[in-house]
């Protein structure tokens, strides 16, 4: 058996890339990832990833850094340490609200840069991921898994009617930059 885990076809141009993920649809082969060095629109339609949760998690950490806040000045102004200034109730809502507006937008700010971390596993001082460095420079890279039914030669033979420039078969997950 073979020690190749993916399969990458290398190519120069999007629209040659974006043809090469279609022919390989076609052909029924699943495609592990795509890598880019930019965006490029259609390409998660096509892929079928789905739309993103993370504006979910922002709602909720903004609504636990309001409640938070509020919580706090409310025990501390109207519980804690009552003071009656000119005339007004101990709990006067319009002095709540900029406090309570800072800190839903704290709280969403923080919580989303760290939900963005755990969810690329890109943590500070942790090693960029890589499947070939230069798809981060001017190559866009499809990687396939080479664990399934499909014949390598299969693979490769798609790969190169599609346009790839280079197809290399791949025996780590994942290029270090050591």
């Amino acid at each position: 058996m073979s020690s190749t885990k993916y399969i990458l076809g290398l190519f120069d141009d999007p629209d040659v890339m974006m043809h090469g993920i279609d022919k390989l649809q076609k052909n029924s082969i699943p495609i592990y990832d795509v890598y880019t060095p930019m965006p490029i629109h259609g390409i998660d339609a096509k892929l079928g990833v789905k739309e993103s949760r993370l504006g979910y998690a922002a709602f909720m950490f903004g609504c636990l850094g309001g409640t938070v806040i509020f919580s706090i000045i409310y025990y501390c102004l109207v519980h804690d340490w009552p003071m009656n200034i000119g005339g007004k109730p101990y709990f006067a809502v319009p002095d709540f609200i900029p406090a309570t507006f800072e800190w839903t937008v704290l709280f969403t700010a923080f919580g989303m840069a760290f939900t963005f971390f755990y969810a690329t596993h890109l943590f500070p001082g942790r090693a960029p991921r890589v499947m070939d460095l230069r798809a981060t420079d001017d190559r866009f890279v499809i990687a396939i898994d080479a664990k399934g039914n499909v014949p390598h030669e299969d693979i490769t033979n798609i790969l190169k009617e599609a346009g790839a420039v280079e197809v290399k078969h791949n025996t780590r997950k994942y290029v270090s930059y050591e």
